[in-house]
Order: C-alpha cells, then sequence, then structure tokens
C-alpha cells in the first residue's frame, strides 16, 4: 500500500544529503551514468513514500535507474523538485519527474562544469596556488574554505528546491541559457589568464652571433608574448582529443617531454628551456 501522506523531514533531508556529497558517483557507469546513484540518494524516501515492496515502488525504481547525468554540485535540485512532486502525486508524477530530470539534467549540467568545474577552481585556485608558492599558509586555508563552501551549498539546495517544488522550474527557465552563456565565457577567458600565468617555462638558448646578443625568448616575446605556453597548452588538448589518450598518461608525456629537453641540453652543453 502506497504511503502517500508521508512528509519528507529534516532527517531524511540530511540522509540524502549525506549519500549526495559521499557516494553519488559510485554507480556510475556508460551505460545509465550516474542513473543508479541518483535511484539510491533518494531510495530510503521512496520506500517511506510508496511503501516498502509495493508495485508502485518498484515503478519509480526502475523510472529512477534511467539514463541520468548532470553535474554533482547540481543534481540535488532536481532531487528536490523531483520529490515533492512525488510526495504530491505519487507514481501518478511519473511522467512530469522523467521530463523533468531530462529537461534539466542538460542545463545544470553546463552551468556546474562552467561554474564549479572550471571558473570557480580557476580563479580560487590560481590564488591560493598563489599563495602558496609564496610560502603563504593562507593558500592551503582558502582552498579548504572554497570546498567546504561548496559542500555547504550543496547541502542547503535540497531542501530550498523541495521547497519550491516544480515552481523553480519555471522561475529559471528564462535564466538558465544565459546564465550558462556566461560562465562558459568566463571560465574560457580564466583559463586563458591561467596559462599565461601558471605555465612558466621559456627558450633559454642565446647565441651571439658577430657580436649580436641573439635571444630567442625575447625575439619571440616582441612578436607574440607567451606564445609557448599557450602553444604547450594547445599542444595537451590536442593530445587529449586522441583515441586511446587520458590525463594520466599525458602528465607522463609531459614528464618524459621535460626530461628529454633537459638531457638534449646537456648534451648540446646549451639550456634548451627553463622556468
Amino acid at each position: 500500500m502506497t504511503n502517500s501522506k508521508y512528509k519528507l523531514s529534516k532527517e531524511d533531508f540530511k540522509q540524502i544529503n549525506r549519500r549526495s556529497l559521499f557516494t553519488f558517483q559510485w554507480g556510475w557507469n556508460y551505460e545509465r551514468m550516474q542513473g543508479s546513484s541518483y535511484l539510491y540518494m533518494i531510495l530510503p524516501q521512496l520506500r517511506k513514500m510508496y511503501g516498502d515492496g509495493t508495485p508502485e515502488l518498484k515503478e519509480m525504481m526502475k523510472t529512477h535507474t534511467q539514463f541520468f547525468n548532470t553535474s554533482n554540485f547540481f543534481h540535488t535540485i532536481i532531487a528536490g523538485i523531483d520529490l515533492a512532486l512525488e510526495e504530491n502525486e505519487g507514481v501518478a508524477s511519473k511522467e512530469a519527474v522523467t521530463g523533468l530530470k531530462t529537461g534539466l539534467m542538460g542545463p545544470f549540467a553546463a552551468i556546474g562544469d562552467a561554474i564549479f568545474g572550471a571558473t570557480i577552481p580557476a580563479i580560487m585556485g590560481g590564488l591560493a596556488a598563489g599563495l602558496a608558492k609564496e610560502g603563504s599558509f593562507v593558500g592551503i586555508l582558502l582552498w579548504v574554505a572554497v570546498a567546504m563552501g561548496i559542500n555547504v551549498f550543496r547541502w542547503k539546495q535540497l531542501e530550498f528546491a523541495y521547497k519550491e517544488g516544480s515552481n523553480l522550474v519555471t522561475t529559471m527557465q528564462d535564466k538558465l541559457s544565459a546564465l550558462t552563456d556566461a560562465a562558459t565565457v568566463l571560465g574560457t577567458f580564466m583559463v586563458g589568464a591561467l596559462i599565461a600565468t601558471m605555465i612558466n617555462f621559456k627558450f633559454t638558448l642565446e647565441q651571439n652571433f658577430g657580436g649580436v646578443n641573439f635571444n630567442l625568448q625575447s625575439t619571440l616575446d616582441s612578436v607574440f608574448p607567451r606564445i609557448l605556453p599557450a602553444l604547450f597548452a594547445a599542444f595537451i588538448f590536442w593530445l587529449l582529443g586522441k583515441k586511446g589518450m587520458n590525463s594520466t598518461k599525458a602528465i607522463f608525456l609531459v614528464i618524459a617531454i621535460a626530461i628529454g629537453v633537459s638531457f638534449l641540453g646537456h648534451l648540446l652543453k646549451t639550456p634548451i628551456l627553463g622556468v
């Protein structure tokens, strides 16, 4: 028998948030991605709403194991609206819930990746790394504070979305595209700035030709400042697009290139690259 009158409590929200923070990626797979993780996250609440072992519970469990993939930083907004619909309408909300998840997972994936996957790590990570590089302990504290702030944001959004229910979708719909575009542009801008400031190697080749000193890096800087970091970053991006290549392999390749160039400079008795 379906327990359609059950109302979610503070303890329910805490349980969902704990599963969201600590277990959401455990069930990730290439077929349905986050589908099984989403179901696991809200399964105790579904059991309370529909009753354990009921046909309604089984039907909604099948619904929630379908393909689902969105940002880890926004999936509890979708879950909050979903649970509000199911709490009010029960299994009759099946189509609406499916449409909600399908419609929102794409925009929220773009927003979450742009803001929390690129913009905030680029800005705050750059500040923290810069401070740490100068020997300041504040750099570590800053990055820890940012991570904690993001987790607090994730914790709070679930109950907010649940209270707003389906109205949240119509309220935010006209702003999603603009926010996604703005965050993407800002994230791209910050990545470009980090390439120019954080990749700090250069050509050290310097020769004297007939009394005229030739410095390769100075010559390049007069034409295109920081061109070497830009070309190297472009090479890595191109490399990551190749079949069978991943970030781990790319890191080892960069290490191998650095060792090879250093060894070549040792053989030639002339440094080629420096930091």
